[in-house]
């Protein structure tokens, strides 16, 4: 704490409506308020009824507590329980003898309460307001998703029976004459054929990569959105997954590819046949007419495209039609064929209109169905509960390629990072958004590590154990690498026999075990030095430490009283320490875990 100098107004920060003050309940909030590292030494919260009865209003006194530190700022954070769901409120922060108030973005030493000829008035609007919880505007993430772990499958690649891939291409005509194709010959079939396989391994939910009729092997380029592609299968071996991996108390997740369709979608072969007179004509962007499609891949064509891509009309998700036609999508695979949620394609292009409507749809027919918007960025504006229940946590992937991927990797600051990232959504959120290290679209995990599978353990140690959902891509379990597109949708290596599968399944037990919705994280700030990062998840009855060092050398780390031993890299260095590129994840009991201050 540096209680010398003036207080650093410049570093504070409060935004009412966020992720600084979000409601948990619909008489409960969390508050928060950011600061200059180690600048204050108190910050204290005063709440009340921004409707009381009396004059001046009456507030409640609330001592805030740091929950975040980065390496600029300290996170104060207070938890309300009021009886009153209208509230409005103001800071004091405290340096030394150094004091302020802070509301409506300003900082005075005076409140606004005003005395006027005798009487006394109140400017109780001055303050910063959280004008009413609403039931609908309380975030959060269906229960069931915050505490399952998901195997992402791209079908094409993944199988075609049983531990099998026939590794073959594939085509099939269409009744209109289209023609649609598959590069390795994976199907739904193979993925009902391999549950067992994933189930063992502790795999509770399956996001399946696009399975609608499409043109090319990626499926990303949709021809009809209301049937199976011929080369992955039927609607009835659909049926069958869907059936198959809810008997083993699995969900399955799908691809949504709204932003974009075809150039054979019915839609806009209408717009090719008949021009302007085409009553969908409004259904796509920036139409030059008459509309063609171009034979040469390098040639701009007379539409808006995904990325460039010719093959794939923007679709135009303002238009009313559209929204329409594509909530009944949306709602179609849910009532029918009971699937338990979308992934959303592109998310972010799409328009706020046509994600209520989606929304309203899919929840309409089952309310625990989850939607995760493809939004690469910080997605704090599509996650207020009138789009997306969660996003595709890129940023989990960067902060843990820049500290396991590094020669000389900083664990300050990865856990500096994780911080920052956790604050970025209220808490429910942060709990359900999808971690992943891979995708289809990036280059594997293992290899951005330089194949070091020591390397990649420490980051799926992460993966399954830090807050979010965890999401392990196809093949992962099986060392799988790859830089290029068709390297990282590779084959799935069914023939290999140097694979990671005993770890992950060890690891995801461990998750099913003694983690969920409400336990807990903090970082171990005393421990993490140089390559070493730790963190604890603490739950009721326990508390999980865990420790990572992806650097080379040992780090001294002693073992606790009564501290069992879960996993450990097994080194043959010395009890109490880690060895470099090393781990060790124990379970302590509540009365062990003392208090370890932020660095």
């Amino acid at each position: 704490m540096n209680n010398t100098g003036k207080m650093d107004r410049a570093a504070v920060l409060h935004i009412p409506l966020s992720q600084y003050a979000y409601a948990t309940s619909e008489y409960e909030l969390t508050i928060r308020l950011r600061a200059k590292k180690g600048d204050l030494s108190r910050c204290t919260l005063y709440a009340a009824d921004r409707v009381c009865r009396t004059t001046p209003v009456r507030f409640t006194e609330i001592s805030m507590w740091v929950c975040a530190v980065d390496e600029c700022f300290d996170y104060y954070e207070a938890d309300l329980k009021l009886p009153y769901n209208r509230i409005c409120y103001y800071f004091l922060l405290e340096k030394g003898d150094e004091w302020t108030y802070y509301y409506a973005d300003h900082f005075t030493q005076k409140l606004p309460d005003r005395m006027a000829a005798g009487k006394t008035t109140d400017g109780r609007s001055e303050y910063y307001q959280y004008p009413f919880i609403l039931r609908t505007e309380i975030p959060d993430v269906p229960k069931w998703f915050k505490n399952t772990v998901v195997y992402n499958i791209f079908p094409d690649s993944f199988a075609s029976g049983k531990r099998a891939l026939r590794q073959e291409t594939r085509q099939a005509v269409l009744g209109n004459g289209n023609i649609v194709r598959g590069r390795l010959g994976g199907t739904l079939r193979g993925i009902t054929e391999n549950l067992d396989y994933i189930n063992k391994l502790g795999f509770r939910c399956l996001y399946l990569n696009p399975v609608f009729t499409a043109g090319e092997y990626h499926k990303y380029d949709v021809i009809d959105y209301y049937h199976i592609d011929p080369c992955l299968g039927t609607e009835a071996d659909f049926r069958e997954l869907v059936e198959s991996a809810h008997e083993r108390g699995m969900r399955i997740i799908i691809d949504g590819v709204f932003n974009h369709c075809s150039w054979r979608f019915f839609a806009f072969e209408d717009v090719i046949r008949n021009g302007e007179a085409s009553r969908y004509k409004d259904w796509f962007y920036n139409l030059t007419f008459p509309v063609r499609r171009p034979d040469n891949p390098i040639e701009i064509p007379g539409y808006t495209c995904f990325a460039y891509e010719r093959k794939m009309p923007k679709l135009n998700t303002s238009n009313r039609e559209v929204q329409h036609y594509f909530a009944g999508v949306g709602a179609y695979w849910i009532e029918k064929y009971h699937v338990d949620g979308w992934r959303l394609d592109v998310a972010n292009e799409i328009s706020r209109e046509f994600w209520a409507a989606f929304r309203s749809a899919v929840k309409e027919v089952n309310q625990e169905a989850v939607l995760i918007g493809e939004v690469w960025e910080n997605a704090q504006t599509w996650l207020r509960g009138d789009a997306f229940d969660s996003t595709m946590n890129y940023e989990f992937r960067r902060i843990c390629l820049d500290y396991l991927a590094a020669e000389e990797p900083d664990a300050c600051m990865a856990a500096y990072e994780f911080e920052k990232m956790r604050l970025r959504y209220p808490d429910a959120i942060v709990k359900g958004q999808l971690n992943l290290l891979d995708s289809h679209d990036v280059p594997r995990f293992l290899s951005m590590c330089g194949g070091d599978r020591e390397r990649w353990k420490l980051g799926c140690i992460l993966l399954m154990l830090m807050p979010g959902v965890p999401s392990l891509f196809y093949g992962d379990e099986c060392a799988a690498e790859g830089v290029m597109e068709d390297e990282y949708r590779q084959p799935m290596p069914w023939n290999s026999t140097d694979t990671l599968c005993a770890f992950v399944e060890e690891l995801i037990a461990i998750r099913n075990r003694y983690l969920d919705e409400k336990t807990e994280y903090r970082p171990l700030w005393a421990l993490i030095q140089k390559g070493m990062f730790a963190f604890e998840r603490k739950g009721k009855n326990q508390t999980l430490r865990v420790l990572i060092n992806a650097g080379t050398d040992p780090v001294s780390c002693p073992v606790m009283q009564g501290e069992k031993v879960l996993m450990d890299s097994g080194s043959s260095e010395a009890p109490h320490s880690v060895s470099g590129k090393g781990y060790r994840i124990t379970l302590i009991g509540q009365r062990n875990t003392g208090a370890l201050s932020p660095a």
